[in-house]
């Protein structure tokens, strides 16, 4: 399935700590980087966190934030009289080299340590978070889909109408050879010198295989088959495309340097710009 790189989801729900709020966001990227926003009780669970999202993800630049708010129950506090032992004999110490410095009540019960919550069920919190994160995880890729089955349709369109264009240079082709022949005899017959037996032909073959766009009509078809499978297919497929597109370009430009007739020179612009286009899309794909 077609995905876009960019999405945005966001759930809730409840845990041990009170409400949690996952939001997901992401833009392009060549490769999944994933950034990490935690409250400090959810960082034991980071780990689990990317592991779940690596399985689900495998390009873009993702963000994903949890928040806590609102606990249903006030957690109880206690605090730590070791701790504030220690903190007491540091303050002391430097109380006698600085005596004018002061203590901030405040300050010493926001010291790392000092004030304790109540033990959390950790597997309680662990299922909290697993099932909010996977919640969150599939209404991302659901989101993602819906995007990507535009951009899909963007570059079928595209696909068709570069079909359409190889269609019309191949019912060309006959009416080119016919007047390249034709010129090749004016400018034979201007010489007024008499041909050696074959010559001609030798000319012809020469000046024929020189416009021979057989092969990159032939290719730039199958490239075209190419995309709709890989398109149709379930995995990721960004980095698949991008690389078929710089076969198209390569006969796309082809075609071009072998022109003679106007009309060819403008399919051959024709193509490299629906190339572009589609490439413009595929760079927004999973």
């Amino acid at each position: 399935m077609i995905r876009s790189m960019t999405a945005f989801a966001a759930r809730e729900a409840g845990s041990p700590l009170g409400t949690l709020a996952c939001e997901m966001r992401s833009v392009n990227h060549r490769f999944l980087e994933l950034s990490l926003r935690l409250p400090e009780e959810l960082r034991a669970f980071e780990p689990s966190i990317r592991d779940a999202v690596a399985a689900r993800l495998t390009r873009g630049k993702v963000e994903l934030s949890i928040r806590t708010r609102g606990a249903a129950v006030a957690p109880e506090l206690a605090l730590d009289e070791a701790m504030i032992a220690r903190l007491g004999a540091a303050a002391r110490i430097v109380a006698r080299e600085f005596p004018a410095l002061g203590v901030d009540l405040v300050r010493v019960l926001e010291y790392p340590g000092v004030l304790r919550r109540a033990d959390v069920d950790a597997a309680a919190l662990g299922e909290a978070v697993a099932g909010l994160v996977d919640a969150t995880l599939g209404d991302f890729v659901a989101a993602r889909a819906r995007e990507g089955a535009k951009l899909a349709a963007a570059m079928g369109e595209r696909l068709d109408r570069i079909e359409r264009v190889v269609a019309q240079v191949r019912g060309w082709l006959p009416e080119i050879r016919t007047a390249a022949r034709t010129r090749l005899e004016s400018r034979l017959a201007d010489l007024g010198q008499p041909l050696e037996p074959g010559r001609l032909e030798q000319e012809l073959v020469l000046q024929l295989s020189k416009l021979d766009v057989d092969e990159e009509l032939d290719r730039l078809a199958a490239h075209v088959a190419e995309a709709r499978r890989v398109l149709a297919r379930p995995e990721p497929a960004g980095r698949r495309l991008d690389f078929l597109l710089q076969e198209f370009n390569r006969e796309a430009n082809t075609l071009g340097s072998k022109s003679v007739d106007q009309r060819t020179t403008n399919a051959a612009v024709e193509l490299k710009v629906l190339i572009e286009q589609v490439r413009e899309q595929v760079q927004n794909l999973e």
